[in-house]
């Protein structure tokens, strides 16, 4: 009889050092009864999808939960097939801030860059 051991699933997306230090510093000023941040892809914009990025207080068994050094991060069950493969990095230059997308599955976006599509 061969016995076979599961391997560990990879993540549904990967994080930049500079996302988890985004992360941290979230969950540093989080308010009462947070419990971690999640990312989801709500029906929004031009394109159809947005990335939505929002505290949550309680864990739904159908997120993806990715343990990073300053906190929890989730990533919303019913967005996991638009986000597969994907990176998310925190960017700041003299004139924006925010988390940026690398995915591989999103076919065009909105001219704004607010919205994609997949």
């Amino acid at each position: 009889m061969t016995t076979t051991t599961a391997r560990p699933r990879p993540a549904a997306l990967t994080l930049t050092p500079s996302a988890e230090a985004r992360i941290a510093r979230l969950m540093a000023d989080a308010p009462e009864g947070a419990i971690g941040v999640k990312l989801s892809t709500p029906r929004r914009g031009c394109s159809g999808l947005a990335y939505s990025v929002d505290y949550v207080t309680e864990a739904d068994p159908f997120d993806e939960k990715i343990e990073t050094p300053g906190g929890t991060f989730y990533v919303d069950g019913g967005s996991i097939l638009y986000l597969i493969g994907s990176a998310m990095d925190w960017v700041e230059d003299d004139f924006t801030a925010g988390f940026v997308f690398n995915n591989p599955n999103a076919k065009g976006s909105c001219g704004c860059g607010e919205s994609f599509t997949v």
